[in-house]
């Protein structure tokens, strides 16, 4: 193996399916990275400008050059009007996911979803409850009519605050008031970021920030925190299970079937058809043995959460499954889904399927999903990939998959300590668990894949702190073995301990990169059991690999709600150094937390453990010297 294919991927599947691409040249996500090399430096500095066409403009960042664009905006103001964008569009992105899942709930609702049906009616009566809907003698389809109404007004919202920024602890509640960014409507902070940031109108560095603080945690505490919960209403709240990961999930005598995205209302139709036994006996009398349908991504996670449905990779492994040859169609939604893969599956015999009515890709057929809809088109491309079977040619899959559980929403961890977070917090007084990490974030190529978030989580739980992760960190640490309940082995006395009594791993699947909300839902419970606020807590959040504008944006939300929160990557931001130290230093001032910027994992894994011995002693708890 050459050291160019191993430093890319730590993986094994990665590694082998890098090397099988080269033989049948097939370009992948690291070949067009590399061939964008040396990027721009300006880009990477936030220092360029083109919202208007007076332009492009861009700062020189030694001051020899331009230090004004030509409507005058310096470096402060080119740097934090691109980062708020950046935070403008991962919040619509989220919480546009959010605002689809509600127009199924209504659809649901309304008798006009033939398929989908209110699975949890406990958690629907519940969250109604939190909107102030009486749900006593009603239905549960007048129940959800209503909620899906009041969720909808959320996104427009002439009200004070959006609704569900109700569950953050007073304490916090009252740093937003204070600070007046408490979200107000969800499509409303979204847009008036995108006002501020046109030409001529916010041009304090300062206020644009902290505009971008308010329009991150009406995703946070809005959008994404609806599409959670009415996942969970539609769908089930997830349940520890067994599952398993990487490229060996796909299955040489079986039709495979592979879901890409974030959005499940397409992915959960297509799970109830490939279970249905008509089809089941189609595949057979097409030489199949059955249908194998597996997962790239958060639409994978989804399934994974609530049906143990395999995941055959994260983000940049999405090509490298198409290159096995064994993947009979691919049905992607929207969100991290690379233009390039049509280009792949072409080199196969793969079918490829976009489903969203705003989301199109190049090399796709294009077959929308709608509520209406969705149950007859999951039956016909399902039959399509039956057919496109008997087509294969060379199958190459060449690793075995690894044994994981996921599925621990909150209600299950509660749950799993008898119903009330008190057992975790005596364990955390008592200093078995030192402290709480989420670790979440996509791939990126500009780190070998899967590297941070492996050595990272490795790392924290060897000293004793649990690890909760989603999205593709919560596959990379699924491929490393860390979520078998053997790996308490690996973890510290103390944590290995608890593991072991709880039957649990030291690293727990908290689900899809939208549902990094449960871990605010979690954080907040343990801060209202303690009475302190969320910044008081031994917590912290890592994106070792991100990037996204939704990593922006979360990791804004996970600051603002008081989680310091270290970075791998660098965001587009060193161009202004003001903004620089706002962001580091600054912000733990306002907010109680700072982001830091650390590529090295073990380096980061530092960071986070003084961060946490230093909460444990300001709460007068044992602490340790890092």
């Amino acid at each position: 193996m050459s050291d160019t294919i191993t430093t890319k991927t730590i993986t094994e599947d990665g590694q082998l399916l890098l090397r099988k691409a080269e033989r049948d040249q097939v370009e992948t996500v690291w070949d067009r990275y590399e061939a964008q090399q040396p990027n721009c430096g300006y880009c990477e500095m936030g220092l360029s400008c083109r919202i208007c066409i007076m332009g492009p403009c861009r700062i020189d960042p030694f001051g020899e050059g331009p230090q004004r664009g030509v409507c005058g905006a310096d470096a402060d103001i080119i740097v934090a009007r691109n980062l708020g964008r950046m935070i403008a569009a991962g919040a619509a992105s989220h919480s546009d996911h959010g605002r689809d899942l509600v127009e199924v709930l209504g659809a649901v609702a309304k008798g006009e979803a033939p398929g989908y049906r209110i699975r949890e009616a406990e958690k629907l009566k519940a969250v109604a409850a939190e909107y102030g809907i009486q749900c006593d003698g009603k239905s549960v389809e007048a129940i959800a009519s209503e909620l899906s109404d009041a969720m909808m007004e959320d996104y427009g919202s002439r009200k004070k605050q959006v609704t569900l920024v109700s569950r953050a602890p007073a304490k916090r509640r009252e740093i937003w008031e204070k600070l007046g960014i408490i979200p107000r409507g969800i499509d409303r902070e979204t847009s008036e970021m995108m006002h501020r940031t046109h030409m001529g109108v916010d041009n304090n560095w300062v206020t644009l920030l902290l505009h971008g603080m308010r329009n991150a945690l009406s995703d946070g505490w809005g959008g994404s925190m609806i599409a959670t919960e009415v996942s969970d209403i539609l769908f089930g709240v997830p349940k520890p299970g067994a599952n398993r990961v990487n490229v060996g999930v796909l299955k040489k005598d079986e039709v495979n079937i592979v879901v890409h995205g974030h959005n499940p209302v397409v992915s959960e139709m297509l799970l109830t058809a490939c279970q249905a036994p008509e089809l089941l006996k189609l595949a057979e009398a097409n030489g199949a043995k059955g249908i194998n349908l597996a997962g790239v991504c958060c639409t994978g996670n989804e399934l994974l959460m609530r049906a143990g449905i395999p995941m055959a990779g994260n983000h940049l492994t999405t090509e490298l499954v198409l290159t096995t040859g064994a993947v009979d169609m691919m049905i992607v939604d929207y969100q991290c889904i690379m233009p390039s893969i049509g280009n792949v599956a072409a080199c196969y015999h793969t079918k490829m399927i976009s489903t969203s009515d705003k989301a199109h890709f190049p090399g796709m057929e294009h077959r929308e999903f709608h509520p209406e809809n969705a149950a007859e088109l999951a039956e016909v491309l399902v039959k399509e990939a039956i057919d496109n079977f008997g087509r294969r040619g060379e199958v190459y899959i060449p690793v075995e998959a690894v044994a994981s559980t996921g599925g621990f929403s909150v209600e299950s961890i509660v749950g799993a300590l008898g119903g009330t977070p008190t057992p975790l917090i005596e364990a955390i007084k008592a200093g078995k668990i030192r402290g709480a990490v989420g670790i979440v974030g996509c791939n990126n190529p500009r780190i070998k894949q899967d590297l941070g978030h492996v050595v990272l989580t490795k790392r924290l739980i060897e000293n004793d702190i649990l690890v909760v992760d989603t999205g593709c960190a919560a596959v990379a640490t699924a491929k490393a073995g860390l979520k078998q309940l053997e790996a308490a082995k690996l973890a510290g006395p103390g944590l290995g301990e608890i593991c072991t009594a709880l039957g649990i791993p030291p690293v727990l699947h908290m689900g899809s990169c939208v549902d990094n909300v449960r871990i605010l839902v979690l954080a907040s419970a343990l801060a209202n059991a303690l009475g302190v606020d969320i910044s008081d807590l031994p917590i912290a959040g890592a994106a070792p690999e991100w990037y996204s504008e939704k990593a922006v944006t979360i990791g804004v939300y996970f600051v603002a709600s008081g989680v310091y929160t270290v970075l791998g990557p660098m965001p587009p931001v060193t161009g202004s150094m003001n903004v620089v130290k706002l962001l580091t230093e600054g912000l733990n001032d306002v907010v109680g937390a700072t982001f830091a910027v650390e590529p090295d994992p073990e380096k980061a894994a530092i960071l986070i453990r003084r961060h946490i011995e230093g909460k444990r002693q300001k709460l007068g708890l044992s602490s340790l010297t890092v």
